[in-house]
């Protein structure tokens, strides 16, 4: 093998792909400095008042009477309290959110899942006048596929800082907390390391695979060139 081609390609090839080598080490810097500016995230557990238990009054078979008798599996089912009283929550298979009996009437709510989420995003923040923005189904580019609990609310506490919180019912917690400084720093790692302003995955993921596979060309021919030119 002709060494002075082994250098030429290395060379070559390696200020081609320099480009991500700069941004793979500035990106996983910033990932280091994101673990000293940016809180943990949020346990993914519940997080409510202590039951009351001497409020029941419904059992739970009494309350599964409410719902509606549509052939769906029933999947589970939690006791939470809920604007300071006790809620039974059933998972049928098939639907995202649960289904809101009063332990106290045995009556159905529809629209207490939202209320719900609220409460958690409240306490959470320990602040009220949250204004609901969004109900997630999907990942998207603030909220990936890291976070992997769906579907979550957002409510966006409209401060100074534009903070806002992403919340899970079925696990009764904060799944994601964030503002403008912090989602800033998380989207030029984001950009930077992963690649993410490719929205289609397979393009993304194709053009990772080639910038990785540049940078191993490169230290391949640097091992070539060495053990060429060693004497």
């Amino acid at each position: 093998m002709n060494s002075r081609l082994v250098r030429r390609l290395h060379r070559w090839v390696g200020l081609v792909f320099s480009l991500i080598v700069f941004t793979s080490a500035g990106s996983g810097i910033l990932h280091t400095v994101m673990t000293w500016t940016q809180p943990p995230p949020p346990k993914a557990g519940p997080a409510g008042p202590p039951l009351d238990l001497g409020q029941v009054k419904v059992g739970i078979a009494q309350a599964e009477a409410a719902l509606p008798r549509d052939g769906k599996v029933l999947s589970g089912a939690n006791l939470r309290m809920i604007g300071g009283q006790p809620w039974y929550v059933f998972y049928r298979r098939g639907e995202a959110a649960g289904f809101y009996v009063s332990a106290v009437t045995g009556k159905a709510e529809p629209g207490e899942d939202e209320i719900f989420a609220r409460e958690i995003a409240r306490r959470f923040l320990n602040r009220e006048g949250l204004r609901k923005s969004d109900y997630l189904t999907a990942f998207n580019g603030e909220y990936l596929n890291i976070f992997r609990i769906l579907p979550v609310y957002r409510f966006d506490a409209d401060d100074a800082r534009h903070t806002r919180v992403y919340v899970s019912t079925t696990t009764e917690s904060v799944t994601r907390a964030t503002d403008d400084a912090k989602q800033f720093e998380a989207s030029v790692f984001s950009n930077f390391h992963k690649l993410m302003f490719l929205p289609n995955k397979m393009a993304r993921d194709v053009t990772l695979v080639v910038l990785m596979g540049g940078l191993l060309a490169v230290a391949s021919l640097g091992i070539a060139l060495f053990f060429l030119t060693r004497r």
